[in-house]
């Protein structure tokens, strides 16, 4: 059996994008089975895993490729899963808050990058904030921490990243071995 493939699919956002896109794999015997979609500025983007028959594989390419003229752009590439990553089955979940400024996501990746944590899953958002009308930033993420990984270094590393910018920063483990 060959692996799965991974799609990544981009274009200006209007109904029916996901219909084309899912009509595309299920009319080459194709089967969905995960994915990440969102609309942001205008444009919609998103990551999907779908199996598909190796007979049909370079069909299914070509009409993906063929929805570019449609407005969609869709890359393919195969699922690599031998390229698996340095990390650990620890879990833990990342969430940010504070007045928004440049440089938030910069910072807490890179400490993040730097004790070898893998970022699965980032959502980010601008809102205003309920009394002040400031603008306010928000993120969760769902990180997988290697074994080597010691926690408490890594919330320390955070909290000065926090008291720096003025931000709340909380770190839950969720799963460890």
């Amino acid at each position: 059996m060959q692996p799965p493939l991974v799609l990544t699919v981009i274009g200006a956002d209007r109904p029916g994008l996901v219909e084309k896109l899912a009509q595309a794999v299920a009319s080459h015997g194709g089967n969905w089975l995960e994915s990440r979609m969102c609309r942001l500025g205008g444009q919609f983007a998103g990551i999907v895993r779908i199996l598909v028959p190796p007979d049909q594989r370079a069909a299914l390419t070509g009409a993906l490729e063929g929805l570019a003229a449609q407005g969609l752009e869709v890359a393919v590439y195969p699922d690599d899963r031998s390229a698996v990553l340095d990390v650990g089955p620890t879990l833990a979940r990342l969430e940010l808050v504070g007045q928004d400024r440049p440089g938030i996501v910069s910072q807490v990746a890179a400490a993040l990058a730097a004790r070898g944590v893998n970022v699965e899953d980032l959502a980010t958002e601008c809102s205003s904030a309920p009394m002040s009308g400031e603008n306010l930033f928000k993120a969760q993420a769902r990180l997988r921490l290697p074994d080597h990984c010691d926690l408490a270094a890594l919330q320390q590393d955070l909290e000065r990243i926090a008291a720096d910018l003025l931000v709340e920063i909380r770190l839950e483990t969720l799963r460890t071995p």
